[in-house]
Order: C-alpha cells, then sequence, then structure tokens
C-alpha cells in the first residue's frame, strides 16, 4: 500500500501530466491528422488522472482494483498517441519526448500498483 505520502506526489504528479497534455494538445499543428490524433491523446492523457481520482475514492478493493487498471491502461494508450505523433514526424523536439518518458514511467508505477493490488485480492 502506498503511503499517504506517495499518494500526494502522485496525485500532484498525475494532474501535472494532465496539464501538460492538455497544453501539449493546444499546440499541435491545425490540421485534421495532428487534430484527430490530438483529441485522442487529449481523452486518454486526461483520463489517466481522472481514473486515477475514482480509484482513491473507490468503496471496495475490487473497485479500486478495476479504477487503478483502467488509469495504467489511459497511460498506455497515452504513450503510443504521443509515440505515433513524434514517429510520424507530426512533432518534434524536447517536450514530445519528454511527455514520451513521462508517460512511460506513470504507466510503470500504475502497472506496478494494478499488479500489487491483484496480489492483495487473492
Amino acid at each position: 500500500m502506498r503511503s499517504s505520502r506517495d499518494n500526494k506526489e502522485l496525485r500532484k504528479r498525475l494532474y501535472a501530466f494532465a496539464l501538460r497534455i492538455v497544453d501539449f494538445v493546444r499546440s499541435l499543428p491545425k490540421n485534421w491528422v495532428a487534430l484527430e490524433i490530438g483529441r485522442q491523446l487529449l481523452r486518454s492523457g486526461t483520463s489517466v488522472d481522472a481514473n486515477y481520482e475514482e480509484a482513491c475514492g473507490a468503496f471496495s478493493k475490487a473497485d479500486f482494483t478495476f479504477k487503478l487498471n483502467t488509469s495504467f491502461k489511459e497511460a498506455k494508450e497515452s504513450n503510443y498517441w504521443l509515440r505515433l505523433l513524434r514517429d510520424s514526424k507530426i512533432v518534434t523536439g524536447s517536450e514530445i519526448d519528454s511527455l514520451i518518458q513521462e508517460s512511460r514511467e506513470i504507466r510503470n508505477i500504475l502497472g506496478t500498483g494494478v499488479r500489487t493490488a491483484k496480489k492483495g485480492r487473492k
């Protein structure tokens, strides 16, 4: 189980990631491909934190695990859209690389939490 301090730090980190995603999507080129991928990224990137918030307010261990797993999946999806933007050369530069790295780290943290939560349910 994460300590209260760790939980607060993760909540801040996920919220900061969501804000970065919002700003990043705003900066995307104004063409239909970038806008469509941007919509997908905006949904998944902000959903990571939204689902984590729901997990923190879960009424049962099963509900917590489900919401945490949803947050993990959204982090994985965000990483996919970010890599697609980079690899298709729609976006280049340090900001995309930094967001990809952050999404990878968040995905790993949440994945570890899901595995731990699932072990506790058995």
